[in-house]
């Protein structure tokens, strides 16, 4: 099922508070500026919202009587305005700004207009308000029985059960008759002191599959929680992270893209022509909310069969597994950015599903995009064992077979080489 994003905002706009309702994400269509939060959340830019920031820092010097001054408005639009522009400058192209950032950015602007005490006042509230996030978190911390966990490099730690919840949370994310807690509880079950970070994960899965008789919607919970598992296998072998939630992978999947086709280039896995692509374009045109809305058996499937791997590691995701395909069919194209594009957005939304030869070989360098071979078998020994040879090498790289043997000679039918008969 895929989770729908709403656009609540145009391109024009900041995010800078950060205990606000979260805006949804709009599309990651090239030149827009969007903001990466405390959360890890997406959102859009949205400029009025540094006003209202600046203005607070105002109001806190010069009391509550200065909001009706119209110095202040002005000021206030004048340094939100220059705080955009620097961004626009940056990034004109679009891209993603994290909430620090642009606060930083707040407090130069002040002091560079002489606004001292404003700066002052603004950089007082910045550190109020971490101190009450920290608290926040903390009085949040859950009361069980703390579990340590091994991890690859045989080191042992607490097990994030934050962490664990905000995965449970999103995989459950808006599912009908499905239940976070009987997750998480079985799943705590079925751990113990010491257990590899690994088996954990397979035990998220493994406790979630076993609920899909219950509601076939724990089919789509089964296989967010799966792509846990798999963001942390491709995200270590790229060397981008250990781990990523699927809220954060909304920046990560464009950070990715470039290190995934160098990786497979380098290993002789994909042709050296996708390195011709804008890969940070192609990268910002990734919809990471499109991994929510598979089923465990197509995820696994996929895993299983298509993503492309070196040693048994996995290092494909499932948005670019789509746009390596897609980029592999639109190599020939005159405008093969766009066209790719095009191309990703019809086939990662499921409005169209391109032939497995494809999925397999697009981008790669042996691209074999037909499905079916008709061959015809000639009447000669030389010719039909040929075809045999021709059937074995066209199965390697995949694709259905076909054969004609009209030409061939019937059972009986005479033999002029040797005077016999067939």
């Amino acid at each position: 099922m895929q989770t729908e994003i709403q656009s609540t905002g145009d391109s024009g706009r900041t995010a800078a508070s950060d205990n606000e309702e979260t805006m949804s994400v709009v599309s990651t269509a090239p030149g827009q500026l969007r903001v990466i939060k405390r959360n890890g959340a997406v959102v859009a830019y949205d400029e009025t919202k540094i006003s209202v920031a600046i203005t607070k820092a105002y109001l806190a010097v010069e009391g509550g009587n200065a909001a009706a001054s119209s110095r202040i408005h002005e000021s206030v639009a004048q340094l939100a305005s220059q705080i955009t522009e620097i961004f626009r400058r940056r990034m004109p192209s679009g891209g993603t700004i994290h909430i620090e950032d642009i606060q930083d950015q707040v407090e130069l602007a002040l002091m560079r207009t002489g606004e001292h005490k404003i700066a002052r006042s603004y950089v007082i509230y910045r550190a109020d308000h971490t101190r009450l996030r920290e608290q926040k978190l903390e009085a949040e911390k859950p009361s069980h029985p703390e579990i340590n966990v091994t991890f690859e490099d045989g080191h042992q730690a607490p097990l994030d059960t934050a962490r664990l919840r905000t995965i449970i949370t999103e995989a459950c994310e808006g599912l009908e008759d499905v239940s976070e807690d009987s997750i998480y509880d079985e799943t705590l079950k079925n751990l113990y002191p010491g257990v590899k970070m690994e088996d954990v994960r397979t035990s998220l899965v493994m406790t979630a599959r076993t609920m899909v008789e219950k509601d076939p919607n724990y089919s789509y919970v089964t296989a967010r929680l799966l792509m846990d598992t798999l963001r942390s296998e491709a995200l270590s072998f790229l060397g981008i992270t250990e781990a990523a939630t699927q809220s954060e992978m909304h920046y990560r999947y464009a950070a990715t893209l470039k290190p995934y086709i160098e990786k497979g280039v380098e290993l002789g896995l994909l042709s050296p022509h996708l390195l011709e692509f804008d890969l940070s374009l192609l990268g910002e045109a990734l919809q990471a909310e499109r991994d929510q809305q598979f089923t465990y058996l197509g995820l696994q499937t996929l895993y299983d069969r298509y993503f492309i791997q070196n040693e048994g590691i996995r290092f494909e995701l499932p948005q670019i597994f789509f746009m390596r395909v897609a980029m592999g069919l639109a190599s020939e194209e005159d405008n093969r950015e766009q066209r790719a594009i095009e191309f990703y957005n019809l086939i990662s939304s499921f409005d169209y599903m391109v032939s497995t030869p494809q999925l397999f070989n697009s981008g790669t360098l042996r691209p074999q995009l037909s499905s079916c071979f008709l061959t015809t078998i000639p009447d000669d020994l030389h010719g039909i064992y040929s075809s045999i040879r021709d059937n074995a090498m066209l199965s390697k790289w995949a694709g259905g077979l076909g054969n004609d043997w009209t030409p061939v000679r019937a059972l009986g039918a005479h033999i002029k080489g040797t005077n016999g008969k067939s």
